[in-house]
């Protein structure tokens, strides 16, 4: 068959199956085979578009409504003793910790201006580090912590340096590793860019050092999406923390102060936000939250012995004008 032939041939296949036939000429005018490059992934370090964007403040309750709202804490604390509800904690100890363990920590409470500062979200992240160095052993050279004290001008806890903390461990933690994330501070609605499937889209509010910078939920899956160890514990004080679910994977815990749609309150006694005081303060640090004698030593009230899911348990039973869930997929209890 002449070399004519040939391509009229091709030229009649190409018809019947749609081809575009533009830069068919002559047998040497055929270009090389497309090249299909993965594309690169975003910049991480610039927030995805979003819309129709709305900032949940968290509620600061001052000392003049603590009365009444331990009133609401004791007829609450009745019903729920009265009408338990599941517990995360099983009581059976699940696989130690065998390597090393990282720790992301995150609270602010002076975001740039003043309108939307906070009291205590800088002392819950401290409480958080407290009980990683003194009750569970974290070496303090594995502790990332940004934490912007109001009234103080720091400019710690942006975007671009939570983002960078979690690429840096990313690049070091092995599968036999432990990590650690935890954010205190505002939370944010929109619909966002971020990769997800939902129509309404949850972020944790850090900034530039000057403006409001969110990062959402989607965008925390993908920054964790390659992380070689999925023993992950998550940690957010903050409203509409609920809407974090993306982050399930086998073997994370995510502890979230609120529903999806909830706000999340700081109280002037307590020095704390709510859900940072009894998960941590009271909690793990006092020992409070101690149910089961994991270790075995006949004792309890122990920090040091608090797992994950006890200190949940113990926060969701104390909290009031909030309701914290839990995303549990760990074997067993997480002892940090």
């Amino acid at each position: 068959m002449t070399t004519k032939n040939k391509l009229n041939v091709l030229l009649v296949a190409a018809m019947a199956f749609g081809v575009n036939l533009a830069f068919l000429g002559t047998a040497s005018a055929f270009p090389a085979a497309p090249s299909f490059e993965r594309p690169a992934k975003p910049d991480r370090y610039k927030p995805v578009h979003a819309e129709n964007i709305k900032l949940f403040k968290k509620a600061t309750v001052g000392k003049s409504d603590d009365i009444n709202d331990a009133k609401k804490f004791n007829a609450a604390e009745k019903i729920k003793l009265a009408r338990p509800g599941r517990f995360a904690t099983t009581g059976i100890l699940g696989e130690p910790s065998v390597g090393n363990r990282y720790a992301i920590i995150v609270g602010i409470s002076d975001y740039p201006g003043t309108a939307y500062d906070l009291n205590y979200a800088d002392d819950d992240a401290r409480d958080m580090i407290t009980a990683l160095k003194t009750l569970y052993g974290f070496d303090s050279d594995n502790i990332y912590p940004f934490i912007d004290e109001e009234g103080k001008g720091a400019v710690n806890a942006t975007r671009a340096n939570i983002i960078g903390a979690i690429q840096e461990i990313e690049g070091v933690a092995g599968p036999d590793d432990e990590v650690v994330f935890f954010f205190s501070g505002h939370g944010m609605s929109g619909n966002a860019a971020d990769g997800d499937t939902e129509f309404l889209d949850e972020s944790i509010v850090a900034h530039d050092g000057t403006n409001l910078v969110s990062i959402w939920d989607g965008e925390l899956r993908d920054a964790f999406a390659e992380f070689k160890t999925s023993r992950i514990v998550f940690i957010f004080d903050s409203c509409l923390a609920g809407g974090m679910t993306d982050l399930m994977v086998t073997g994370r815990i995510i502890n979230m102060a609120t529903t999806e749609t909830g706000t999340a309150y700081e109280y002037a006694s307590m020095q704390n936000g709510q859900f940072s005081y009894y998960f941590v303060d009271m909690g793990m640090l006092r020992g409070f939250a101690d149910k089961y004698d994991h270790d075995k030593d006949l004792i309890l009230m122990e920090g040091r012995d608090v797992v994950i899911e006890e200190a949940f348990d113990y926060a969701k039973q104390k909290s009031i004008r909030q309701t914290p869930v839990i995303s549990d997929l760990f074997a067993n209890d997480l002892l940090l």
